[in-house]
């Protein structure tokens, strides 16, 4: 019995051992937010080595996966947004 798991990537579904699992949460009164990402395990980009994201958006530039799952914990208010709507 073959107990690979694959993960559907840009590249086609590739195995999990394959890759470079990178894990994010952002909890707060607002909002949680859960990322996983995947790159190749022989990527070579910075943010492996420095374990700082490239970007705001996504921790390596040759993400190949990434699954973002958000709940909302509370509706932000806008000023005026709600006496205004009409």
């Amino acid at each position: 019995m073959d107990t690979t798991t694959l993960i559907t990537t840009t590249l086609g579904p590739l195995p999990e051992s394959s890759l470079i699992k990178r894990e994010g949460l952002v909890d707060n009164d607002n909002e949680r937010t859960t990322t996983v990402e995947y790159c190749l395990i022989n990527c070579s980009g910075s943010a492996h080595a420095t374990h700082t994201p490239d970007s705001p958006s996504h921790f390596c530039n040759n993400h190949v996966h990434r699954s973002v799952h958000v709940t909302v914990k509370k509706i932000a208010e806008t000023a005026g947004a709600a006496s205004t709507f009409g």
